[in-house]
């Protein structure tokens, strides 16, 4: 060995069994109770302990040149052929990330192209099951996040006094696991409901809220399950460009200018927007069949009802898709009475507003203009009832990017094509009951001075309740988070008149 070399300092065998961070933790932990740790000691006690404190210092210097030695070591390999790590032919390209992000990276099985035209009724039931099961009451981002979670380390630091000696150990945690049940409730229990849009028209002489029975949910899919969606969206999309849907299912009508028209997906039955050639008037065409509801669409229509979003008495059994373009819209209208109320729409991909109005002005090309706006978030649900489906129309005006929508409604029974078959899968859907969390408040204990405060409100109350019930006092909601937009609002948009 040259002199010019220091001789390598002897390591700890001990220490050899700890990692760097590890000893890092326990360097910081003791230098900072040392004088603590120290007190009442002999003087060589003391300068041992410091010893050792110190020692756990020139191992993590020891450690940082080994690492050094190593890169400079790795440099060199890497300027030989074959020795790149970009180039391992064995290492996993199956990431995290990839098969949370991708379609066909999970372990769901995908709905293979058919040239049956109804691709998806070839599907045995136990795989569409199990494809979409997780999409319905979880999602996969929360399973590997429940396997993470669920197990918790934490370092035990341990001095031994006698001999100075320090040891950390790693004690593992087991938290307890939620079922798919408890997941979806808590879910459910999250979600953001509105129910208070007003808006005051003049309609046959008097003022009336014309948004009342509007209803917007947010929360109802999460990140992971809109993209499940929007990917099966372009799926039935590019098969209905291939001929591989119904002719009546699918529609893509020429643009001849900007916002002239819309790509349509239609299940369970055809829509005549206007008279049609063949002089067939607006509404469900009797003679005219489309394909059936895809299952994704079904485990949708069963979340919407389990969560309290449409009542199970108007179980939706048909639904369009709308593919919108930059600058596409709807203008204003009223939905057909072919359909049950409520019905709901559900917004992916792009943020937009839509206008409420008893009567909507088409301003000039492609512009209208409302009263009230409402934007729709992401993985949204617009409900509509009452005088907000009866009352106002909406419309869209011209989406700023690309947007889908699924709007999902029940046929009248007497309007229902010939020869359609309701879907059994989409019958006898129990809503979750808001019981579990009622039960868990009433068990809850409740402090003794709040008990006092609640009996003095009930007193109140009774003693009040008589001139309540004689009072007609309409006391109008406070503004909520959603703003109120005055006529100003304008959108600029190319008019769809074939709609």
């Amino acid at each position: 060995m040259s002199d010019d070399q220091p001789e390598p300092r002897p390591r700890d065998p001990f220490l050899l069994n700890y990692k760097p961070s590890e000893l890092r933790i326990a360097s910081e932990f003791l230098s900072t109770w040392a004088p603590f740790l120290s007190k009442d000691l002999c003087q060589h006690c003391t300068q041992t302990l410091s010893d050792r404190i110190r020692s756990l210092d020139l191992e993590l210097d020891s450690h940082a040149e080994q690492e050094q030695s190593e890169e400079n070591s790795n440099a060199e390999n890497s300027n030989i052929p074959g020795m790149s790590e970009d180039h391992d032919d064995n290492c996993d390209s199956n990431s995290i990330g990839s098969w949370k992000d991708g379609w066909n990276g999970g372990s769901e099985p995908v709905v293979g192209p058919s040239t049956s035209g109804s691709p998806w009724l070839e599907t045995p039931p136990s795989q569409q099951k199990k494809s979409w099961a997780d999409m319905e009451e979880e999602e996969e981002e929360d399973e590997f996040e429940e396997e993470e979670d669920s197990k918790t380390s934490k370092r035990v630091v341990d001095l031994n006094a006698a001999t100075g000696e320090l040891r950390i150990s790693k004690v593992v945690v087991e938290k307890p696991k939620l079922s798919r049940e408890q997941r979806e409730y808590i879910r459910f229990m999250n979600l953001q409901r509105k129910k208070d849009f007003i808006c005051l028209e003049r309609v046959k002489g008097k003022f009336v809220n014309i948004l009342d029975g509007l209803e917007l949910h947010t929360g109802v899919f999460s990140a992971a399950e809109q993209k499940r969606i929007v990917d099966h969206v372009y799926q039935l999309q590019e098969m209905g460009a291939k001929g591989e849907l119904k002719e009546r299912t699918y529609s893509a009508p020429s643009k001849w200018m900007k916002g002239k028209g819309r790509v349509t997906l239609q299940f369970g039955c055809c829509y005549n927007y206007a008279i049609d050639k063949n002089g067939n008037p607006p509404g469900i065409l009797p003679d005219e069949l489309a394909d059936p509801i895809p299952p994704l669409f079904k485990v949708i229509i069963r979340r919407l009802v389990r969560w309290h979003v449409l009542p199970p008495t108007c179980v939706p059994d048909s639904c369009i898709v709308n593919i919108y373009e930059e600058g596409d819209c709807i203008p204003p209208h009223i939905d057909n009475h072919d359909f049950m109320r409520p019905f709901c729409t559900v917004s992916f991909l792009s943020e937009c507003d839509i206008l409420f109005g008893s009567n909507l002005k088409i301003v000039g090309a492609g512009e209208f203009a409302g009263p009230y706006s409402i934007p729709l978030p992401l993985g949204s649900v617009l409900v509509l009832n009452g005088n907000g489906a009866d009352v106002a129309k909406h419309c869209v005006p011209a989406v700023p990017s690309k947007r889908i929508s699924i709007t999902f409604r029940r046929m009248d029974e007497s309007k229902r094509p010939t020869g359609f078959v309701p879907e059994p899968d989409l019958q006898g859907i129990q809503p979750l009951s808001y019981e579990e969390d009622k039960a868990q408040k009433l068990n809850a204990t409740k402090p003794e001075y709040h008990m006092k405060k609640q009996s003095v409100r009930r007193a109140v109350n009774m003693e009040a309740r008589g001139s309540a019930e004689r009072s007609y006092t309409y006391i109008e909601p406070h503004e909520s988070t959603w703003s109120r937009r005055g006529p100003a609002n304008r959108r600029r948009t190319g008019l769809n008149l074939s709609s």
